[in-house]
């Protein structure tokens, strides 16, 4: 498999989001269910998978922050754009289903 930070990077929309895929799937070592099943139920897709992304990135590729830090603020930006009402909740369950423990405020939400 190449590079799963290259791989997240090469996934990212021009707009800052990702997309809920099996390839995002891939990158965070999960199905693609398993990805899905977790999402809170109001929350839009695509916000879900950037805020995957978002806690991945914090959670196990800090040593490369340079390499994305760019990258993370234009998924920020585009998470706040969307005006999502339940962010601590998508944070909650996205670092449960990553085993990671990354804080909403470090991600800058």
């Amino acid at each position: 498999m190449r590079d799963p930070l290259l791989q997240l990077i090469s996934l990212q929309k021009a707009s800052g989001s990702w997309v809920l895929e099996a390839a995002l799937a891939e990158v965070l070592v999960k199905t693609e269910e398993e990805v899905s099943k977790p999402k809170p139920a109001q929350v839009d897709q695509e916000v879900w998978a950037t805020v995957l992304a978002l806690i991945w990135l914090y959670g196990f590729k800090m040593e490369a922050q340079e390499d994305w830090q760019f990258l993370a603020m234009k998924a920020v930006s585009w998470i706040q754009a969307q005006k999502v009402a339940s962010v601590s909740e998508c944070v909650q369950a996205g670092n449960t289903l990553l085993g990671c423990q990354v804080q909403k405020d470090t991600l800058g939400l």
